[in-house]
């Protein structure tokens, strides 16, 4: 365990891109710094700053944090960013930086739940190939496979961008929370026999997944990645955020 208290004054990086790390960010003085890949919404009621863009690996992230006086690292990336959370684990220690990290815990198949898993791209291919109108809730990983779409079928995919679809693809950009009535309409006007999903957790696009056991359509889990371990973990926003405002008072409370 790294030296959770800086002896002289710091930054806090925050690394996200989720209404996780949104939530964290809102609470952050303006001293800190909130960092986006650039694929999600540039949030315009902060006090903190905003980095929009990559590191540059490993060795880019090093460079940052020791240029920007960086005393903490908090990871509120999606458990599916499974590089940057690794890349975050490495360069804290080569920087000697205590890295804390909001680790969502995974959906749990409940009764009545068809969950079938799969481990990459060609699995979820397999698992959806006898049926004919699967939505996918992958993000844009399903855009670049337009091209490969079965005569058989067509699919209905939900992601954050825009994009024109295909004559078997219909695209619709939309950001959750999603609510159950929005995801039983969805289901139902798209004719979806299969869902295919990741195991994001969190209550913001659960409710997929009680329309699904509704329904009594079978739900393909990609499976999470593994992810590196971290000074501290927190199942959710709200605990994170509170142990980082006790945190910056200690920090505060040191220096004056």
């Amino acid at each position: 365990m790294r030296n959770e208290v800086p002896e002289t004054s710091k930054r806090v990086l925050l690394l996200g891109g989720t209404g996780d790390a949104l939530a964290i960010a809102r609470a952050l003085p303006a001293a800190h710094v909130y960092s986006l890949a650039g694929l999600a919404r540039v949030p315009g009621d902060l006090a903190c700053a905003v980095r929009v863009g990559g590191f540059g690996g490993i060795d880019g992230l090093v460079r940052y944090l020791r240029a920007e006086n960086i005393a903490l690292v908090v990871d509120a990336t999606h458990p599916y960013a499974a590089q940057m959370s690794r890349h975050a684990h490495d360069a804290c220690a080569l920087a000697d930086v205590p890295l804390w990290a909001v680790r969502r815990p995974a959906w749990q198949p409940q009764p009545g739940d068809d969950w079938r898993d799969a481990s990459d791209w060609r699995e979820i291919v397999e698992r959806i190939a006898s049926f004919h109108r699967p939505l996918f809730t992958l993000g844009r990983e399903a855009l670049v496979h337009l091209h490969e779409i079965p005569a058989s079928q067509r699919w209905t995919i939900r992601c954050l961008e825009a994009h024109p679809g295909n004559e078997r693809a219909k695209i619709i950009d939309a950001r959750g929370p999603f609510d159950l009535e929005g995801e039983r309409a969805l289901l139902n006007a798209a004719n979806i026999d299969v869902v295919v999903s990741k195991n994001s957790g969190g209550r913001a696009t659960e409710p997929k997944l009680v329309a699904a056991r509704e329904r009594g359509l079978p739900v393909v889990m990609l499976t999470r990645p593994s992810l590196p371990d971290a000074d501290r973990t927190f199942d959710d926003a709200a605990s994170a955020r509170d142990a980082l405002l006790r945190w910056l008072d200690r920090i505060h409370t040191s220096e004056t």
